[in-house]
C-alpha cells in the first residue's frame, strides 16, 4: 500500500514536472505584425528571457482552427476574429496589441475600377464575415453606399489574387502579401481604399486561452517582454535591415519587397500600444474597435449573440511590462 502511494506521488510529481516543461505553443501566420515574432525566434530572445516558446506556422484560418482544436496555447489574429473564435467555442483573451493595419489591408480594383464609387453594381471578391468584409463596408459607408450597391463573391483571402486575375470579379479585398500579389499579377489594377483610411479598424493581437493565461501568467509576461525586444530590434537603425531580412525570409520575399509591407503595418511596443488600450468608443481604442467588430459580426450573422467585449481584453500584462 505504502509502495503504491509512493509510486503515485512520484508519478504525480513527474507529470507536474512534464507539464511545467512543456513550451508555450503559439500559432502565427503571414501578417507582418505576426511575422515579426520570427525575429525573436531567430535571435534566441525567448531563451534569453527564460521562457520556452514553440511557434507553429499556419495559413491564417488554419491557425485559428488549430487554436479552436486545443492544439495551441495562443494564436495571432485580429480583434474581430478573436470574437468569432470565441463565439464559436474557443474562448480567448487578448493580452497584447502587436499592431494595427495601416494600409496593408486594401481593396484592389481591376483595371478601370479606380474608386469606391466605381464599384456600384460590380462584383467584389471578399472573404465574407472576416475583417476584409468589415473594411469593405467601412469604405462603402464613407462613400454614401452600402452592401446593397455591390455583389459580394465569397473568396478565401489567399485566393483573391488569382480570382482578380481571372476576371471573375471587379475588385478584391485582401491583406498583404495577397493584396500586393494582386497588384503585381494584374497590370493596371490599383488600390482604391485601405486600412490607412481608417486606422484602428483592424487591430492585431496575441490571444491566449484563459486556462493557459491563468496557469502560466508569469511566462506570458515574459513573452510580452520579448515582444518589446522584437520591436526595438526592428526599429533600431543598426539592426533594422537584419530584422527585415529575417521577416522577408519567413514569407519567401526579398527584403526590398517586404519593407513596403512593414510600412503598412503600425507595429508597436507595449508602451506605444497602451495608447489604444484605454476604454473608449470608436476606432482609436481596442475596446471601441472590438465593439464595432462585434456589431458587424452579429449584423452579418457570423454569430448570433453579442459578445462580452471586456471579457476578451486583458491589458494588465501590458501595464506590467510597458
Amino acid at each position: 500500500m505504502i509502495k503504491r502511494l509512493i509510486t503515485t506521488v512520484f508519478t504525480s510529481l513527474l507529470l507536474a514536472s512534464s507539464a511545467v516543461a512543456e513550451p508555450l505553443k503559439i500559432g502565427y501566420s503571414d501578417w507582418p505584425g505576426w511575422v515579426a515574432w520570427e525575429i525573436a525566434i531567430e535571435k534566441d530572445m525567448f531563451k534569453e528571457e527564460g521562457v520556452e516558446v514553440k511557434f507553429e506556422w499556419f495559413d491564417y484560418v488554419a491557425s485559428m482552427d488549430a487554436f479552436a482544436a486545443g492544439q495551441l496555447d495562443a494564436v495571432t489574429m485580429t480583434n474581430g476574429d478573436a470574437l468569432v473564435t470565441g463565439a464559436t467555442g474557443a474562448q480567448n483573451v487578448m493580452i497584447l496589441l502587436s499592431d494595427y493595419s495601416n494600409g496593408n489591408d486594401m481593396i484592389v480594383g481591376a483595371p478601370g475600377i479606380t474608386s469606391i464609387k466605381a464599384l456600384k453594381g460590380k462584383k467584389v471578391g471578399v472573404e465574407i464575415g472576416f475583417v476584409g468584409h468589415l473594411l469593405l463596408l467601412n469604405a462603402l459607408e464613407k462613400h454614401g453606399m452600402s452592401e446593397e450597391d455591390v455583389e459580394l463573391v465569397n473568396v478565401p483571402t489567399n485566393e483573391t489574387p488569382q480570382v482578380l486575375a481571372s476576371g471573375q470579379v471587379d475588385a478584391i479585398v485582401a491583406w498583404q502579401p495577397n493584396s500586393g500579389q494582386a497588384l503585381s499579377m494584374v497590370a493596371g489594377s490599383s488600390r482604391i481604399y485601405s486600412s490607412a483610411d481608417e486606422p484602428g479598424l483592424i487591430y492585431d493581437v496575441l490571444a491566449v486561452s484563459p486556462s493557459s493565461l491563468a496557469q502560466r501568467r508569469d511566462e506570458w509576461l515574459k513573452v510580452l517582454k520579448v515582444w518589446n525586444r522584437v520591436v526595438a530590434y526592428l526599429k533600431d537603425e543598426k539592426t533594422r535591415d537584419e530584422a527585415i531580412s529575417i521577416m522577408a525570409a519567413r514569407v519567401g520575399l526579398s527584403p526590398t519587397e517586404y519593407k513596403g509591407f512593414i510600412a503598412g503595418t503600425k507595429i508597436m511596443s507595449v508602451a506605444e500600444s497602451m495608447e489604444f488600450a484605454k476604454k473608449a468608443e470608436g476606432f482609436k481604442s481596442i475596446y471601441g474597435s472590438t465593439q464595432i467588430a462585434d456589431d458587424f459580426n452579429v449584423d452579418n450573422k457570423v454569430y448570433k449573440k453579442a459578445q462580452p467585449i471586456e471579457a476578451y481584453i486583458d491589458v494588465t500584462l501590458m501595464e506590467e511590462v510597458k
